[in-house]
C-alpha cells in the first residue's frame, strides 16, 4: 500500500506519513486532508513511497487529495527544501505559508469570480538613455542564469530597465515575477506595469489583499495565466511555470527581510531561485545593501551603473547641512529650513519635511517628579497621539488614554517632550497658515485606498507642504516637489547597532532623491549637530561608492557581514533568568563544544530587552564560513530541540539576521 509522506504547518522538522490506498507518484505536490490529533489538517504531499519509515498498521488513513489547483511543480519543492535547510525552519512551514489561505483551509467558502478590471490608457515607452540601453542589453533574458546589480541613482530611470527586460521575456514566452518592498509602492507600479501591457494579465500579491483576491491572483500565477506577478516578499515563492526572469527593486530594503515564523531574506531566496531554475537576476537600488555591493564589486554579480537622471532636464538636487548648534529651533524646524519653505511657497513648488518618527511626541513626561509614559509590557515608552488623545506603544500595540494628570504625584503640568509627525503639522500649520499641508505616515494612511487617494492629491496638486515618514522615502516620483528637509537624522549616527550607518544613509539618500526629479532642480536640507561627521559628506557628494567603500572597509576589520556569516538564537520567557538560562544551556550542549571553525558569544539581553510582558534574550554564533556554519546549525538546533525548557518558553533560529 503506499505511504504518503506530508508537510503540515507544524513546528516541527520531519514529514508526517498515512497510509493510501490509491495514490501515485502523480499525486506529489496535491493538497490532502488528513487527521491529525483530534481533528484534521490540510497538508501537502511530498512524497509517496512504497514503504515508509513506520509499520502500515501505525499509520493513519489519509483522507481526501484534493484535486481542484495543479500540483505543486518540482522546482517549488525544490525551493522550499532549500529555505527550510538554509533557515533551520521546517518544511511543512515552508510549503505551507507559501499558499494563499484558502487552500490551507479545511472548508474554505465558496470563491467568487473577480471583477474584470478597467483596462489602463497604454502608455508609449520613453526613449532610452545610453546607459539603460547598455543595461538592458547586458540581461541575457534566454542566457540561463546571471545575477545583476542595477546600480543608479535616484531618477535615472531602473523601472524602465525593468519594463524593457519584462518586454523581452515575455516576447520569449516566459513569466516575470517583480518584487518590491511594501505594499504602497505596488498600486503605482502596478498600474505602471499595466499600461506598458495592456494586453497581458498582471497580478500583484501581498498581504493587503482579500483573501479571496489573493487565491485568485495565485492561482492565476500558478496556472501560468498571469504572466506578470508583482508582490511583495512572500510572492518569491510562488509557483510560475514560465518563470523567465526575477527583479528586485529597492533590494536593499529590510522589508525584504521576514521577522517572524521562518525569518527568510526574500532578496537572497530569489538569487537562489533564479540559479536553480537558471534564470537571470535583477537587484535594483540606488543605495545597495553593503552584501549585494560587495557581491557586485567581487565580480559574484554583474554590475550596471545608470548615473544620470532619466529625464534629461532633471539633475540631482543639491545636498546642503544645515548646522543647528548655534541656532534657534522652532519644534525642529531652523530658519534656513523655514526659509525655504516659504520661497517654494511663493513658486507654487512642494517641499516634503521628512521626519522619521510618527505620532505627536516620543514621551509624555512629569517635569515635577520624572514619570515618563513607559509601556508596561515593553521596554519603550508610550508614544503620545494628540489628535485622537491616546497612547500608544508602536512595538507591541498597547494603547491608553491620555492622563488629565501625573499618575505618580498628581501634577497636572504634564508636557509632551519631542516631537512626531503630528506634532511637525501642527507647527507648520500654525507658521504657514495659507499653505495645504499634507500628513503621510501610518497613521493618516492605513490602506491601499487611501494611499492611492493621497498619491492623486500630491500629483493634482492639492498639497504645498508634505509632512512624511519613510512611506515617502522611495519609489515615488512627484514632479513640483523641489525641496525636501530632514530633521531628526542625528539620532541614528552614534546607534549601537553597527548597520545603522548604512540604513541612514540609505533612507537618507532616498528622500533626496524626491526632490527636483522634473525640470524643476531641487535642493535638500539636512539638519545636524554634526556637520563634519563622514556621511554627511558623502550624501553632500552623492557618493554612495565611497561610503559603502568606507563601510566596508571598517566590517572588514571587525569581523561583520559580508566577511562573515551570523546566526542568532533568541529565547523569551515572562523570566529573563529564565531565558539566560535556557541560552546558557544551549552554548553548553556537546554539539557546540569544540567547534574550531564556529564561534559562540555569551548569552545578553535584547536591545529591545521587554516585549509583549515577555523577557527576550539571545545567543550570537558566527563563522568566516559560511558552510562552516551551515554544517554546525542543524546538528546543534536537533541538540536544542531536546532541550527540557520552561513551558513558558519561546524560541528561535534566525540566520543572517539584520538586528542584534
Amino acid at each position: 500500500m503506499p505511504v504518503l509522506r506530508v508537510a503540515l504547518d507544524l513546528p516541527l522538522h520531519r514529514l508526517f506519513e498515512y497510509r493510501a490506498d490509491d495514490a501515485s507518484t502523480a499525486d506529489v505536490g496535491l493538497r490532502v486532508r488528513v487527521p491529525f490529533g483530534r481533528g484534521e489538517k490540510i497538508g501537502v504531499i511530498v512524497e509517496v513511497v512504497a514503504e515508509g519509515e513506520w509499520p502500515l498498521d501505525q499509520l493513519k488513513p489519509a483522507g481526501s487529495v484534493l484535486r481542484d489547483a495543479a500540483p505543486l511543480p518540482a522546482d517549488f519543492f525544490e525551493l522550499c527544501r532549500f529555505a527550510s535547510a538554509y533557515y533551520q525552519a521546517p518544511l511543512g512551514e515552508v510549503v505551507l505559508q507559501a499558499l494563499p489561505k484558502g487552500l490551507k483551509q479545511l472548508d474554505p467558502p465558496a470563491r467568487r469570480a473577480g471583477r474584470a478590471a478597467k483596462p489602463p490608457r497604454p502608455l508609449p515607452p520613453p526613449a532610452l538613455t545610453a546607459e539603460q540601453a547598455t543595461a538592458i542589453d547586458a540581461v541575457d533574458i534566454e542566457g540561463g542564469y546571471s545575477a545583476h546589480l542595477l546600480f543608479g541613482v535616484t531618477g535615472s530611470g531602473k523601472t524602465e530597465v525593468y519594463l524593457r527586460l519584462v518586454d523581452r521575456c515575455l516576447a520569449a514566452g516566459q513569466q516575470v515575477l517583480l518584487l518590491v518592498p511594501e505594499i504602497n509602492l505596488t498600486p503605482q507600479l502596478e498600474e505602471r506595469v499595466s499600461a506598458r501591457f495592456p494586453e497581458t494579465r498582471v497580478v500583484s500579491l501581498h498581504s493587503e489583499l482579500a483573501e479571496a483576491a489573493r487565491e485568485r491572483h495565485w492561482r492565476a500565477a500558478a496556472s501560468g495565466e498571469a504572466a506578470i506577478v508583482l508582490g511583495t516578499r512572500l510572492a518569491i515563492f510562488t509557483p510560475m511555470p514560465r518563470l523567465g526572469l526575477i527583479i528586485v527593486d529597492e533590494e536593499h530594503d529590510a522589508s525584504f527581510k521576514q521577522q517572524d515564523g521562518m525569518r527568510y531574506s526574500a532578496r537572497d531566496v530569489a538569487v537562489v531561485r533564479a540559479r536553480q531554475n537558471a534564470i537571470p537576476v535583477l537587484l535594483g537600488s540606488a543605495t545597495p545593501s553593503l552584501e549585494t555591493w560587495a557581491n557586485a564589486r567581487g565580480g559574484r554579480y554583474g554590475l550596471l551603473t545608470l548615473r544620470e537622471r532619466a529625464n534629461r532636464e532633471a539633475t540631482l538636487p543639491a545636498v546642503d547641512l544645515v548646522d543647528t548648534r548655534k541656532m534657534v529651533l522652532r519644534e525642529g524646524v531652523s530658519p534656513p529650513l523655514a526659509d525655504a519653505i516659504r520661497v517654494r511657497l511663493e513658486r507654487g513648488e512642494q517641499s516634503l519635511v521628512f521626519l522619521n518618527r510618527r505620532g505627536y511626541a516620543p514621551v509624555l513626561a512629569c517635569p515635577a517628579c520624572g514619570w515618563v509614559s513607559r509601556c508596561k509590557r515593553c521596554a519603550a515608552n508610550l508614544v503620545l497621539h494628540l489628535a485622537d488623545r491616546r497612547l500608544r506603544c508602536h512595538h507591541c500595540g498597547f494603547e491608553h488614554g491620555v492622563p488629565r494628570a501625573c499618575p505618580t504625584c498628581g501634577n497636572q503640568d504634564i508636557h509632551p517632550f519631542g516631537r512626531g509627525t503630528q506634532r511637525l503639522e501642527a507647527w507648520l500649520g500654525e507658521a504657514f497658515p495659507e499653505a495645504r499641508i499634507l500628513r503621510v505616515d501610518r497613521d493618516s494612511v492605513k490602506s491601499r485606498k487611501q494611499w492611492e487617494s493621497v498619491l492623486e492629491r500630491i500629483h493634482g496638486g492639492e498639497a504645498d507642504i508634505l509632512v512624511g515618514t519613510q512611506m515617502l522615502a522611495k519609489g515615488h516620483d512627484f514632479p513640483k516637489l523641489t525641496l525636501v528637509g530632514v530633521l531628526g537624522a542625528d539620532s541614528a549616527l552614534f546607534a549601537a547597532d553597527w548597520r545603522a550607518p548604512e540604513r541612514l544613509f540609505a533612507q537618507l539618500m532616498q528622500v533626496a532623491g524626491r526632490a527636483g526629479r522634473a525640470e524643476l532642480k531641487g535642493e535638500v536640507l539636512i539638519q545636524t549637530q554634526y556637520p563634519d561627521h563622514p556621511l554627511f559628506a558623502s550624501l553632500v557628494g552623492h557618493d554612495y561608492e565611497g561610503f559603502a567603500a568606507g563601510q566596508l572597509k571598517e566590517r572588514e576589520q571587525a569581523g561583520f557581514p559580508p566577511y562573515a556569516f551570523q546566526a542568532v538564537l533568541r529565547a523569551e520567557a515572562p523570566e529573563m533568568a529564565a531565558a539566560i538560562d535556557f541560552l546558557t544551556a544551549a552554548a553548553a550542549l556537546p554539539e557546540a563544544s569544540g567547534q574550531n571553525d564556529v564561534a559562540i558569544y555569551d548569552p545578553v539581553p535584547m536591545r529591545m530587552a521587554r516585549l509583549a510582558n515577555l523577557e527576550r534574550g539571545q545567543l550570537l554564533v558566527e563563522s568566516y564560513s559560511r558552510p562552516a556554519l551551515q554544517a554546525f546549525l542543524p546538528r546543534w538546533r536537533a541538540a536544542i530541540e531536546a532541550l527540557k525548557a520552561p513551558s513558558r518558553l519561546r524560541w528561535h533560529l534566525e540566520v543572517d539576521p539584520l538586528e542584534l
